[in-house]
């Protein structure tokens, strides 16, 4: 007599969706491995954190060989209270050095209470810069950050993407900070660590959970 084993739906369930995600925890210590990444517009370097150095324009660090599409990237970050100065991000769905959507942070405008809307933006280059959005559509996509970090100190990021939803938490907290949809119709991409227009920045725990 054949004998039936239970096995528990939501265990299926759960084999399943574990199946259907990849996890990704890149060694940030290999950032000058050409092989591993590619560094455009900046010299990076790393010191228990990869650091991005301050240079005209915008700059990233971004994982050869990988894409990502839809799931949960996290990570801790570090700009500087310096107005005007200091942003810093990720960006996803790359096409080229030029075409990628991406989401950063102005820590200089943290504690600011006339400009701390401007704390967290979505931006999707070229067609979309923060200054075409702001005109066009003021304060849809950038928001205030909450709770609000030191902005000379780490703080967490954790963005969730299922296209074209982009929800971006910061620290603890169980409220978005910023809930948009993409601009771009790309719906998958190179991805890596961002900065902006004279900006400098530090990164460690990235840690990437690609889903369907």
């Amino acid at each position: 007599m054949k004998k039936f084993v239970f096995i528990p739906l939501v265990f299926v369930l759960s084999f399943s969706l574990l199946q259907a995600q990849k996890i990704l925890t890149p060694d940030l210590s290999t950032i000058n491995d050409k092989k591993a990444w590619t560094v455009f517009n900046r010299t990076a370097t790393f010191k228990n954190a990869i650091h991005l150095d301050a240079k005209e324009n915008d700059g990233f660090a971004r994982i050869n060989n990988e894409t990502f599409e839809n799931g949960k990237i996290e990570f801790d970050i570090k700009g500087q209270n310096k107005p005007g100065g200091s942003f810093v991000g990720f960006a996803f769905h790359g096409l080229n050095d030029s075409t990628y959507d991406a989401v950063y942070f102005r820590p200089f405008n943290f504690n600011n209470p006339e400009r701390k809307t401007h704390s967290v933006q979505y931006i999707s280059h070229p067609e979309y810069p923060w200054s075409k959005l702001r005109e066009n559509f003021p304060d849809k996509y950038e928001n205030v950050v909450t709770p609000v970090p030191d902005p000379n100190d780490w703080f967490h990021v954790t963005i969730f993407i299922e296209y074209p939803s982009v929800k971006v938490y910061v620290n603890s907290s169980q409220a978005p900070s910023l809930v948009v949809d993409q601009l771009s119709t790309r719906k998958t991409g190179w991805f890596g660590f961002w900065v902006g227009n004279s900006s400098e920045g530090d990164f460690k725990n990235l840690k990437i959970t690609k889903g369907k």
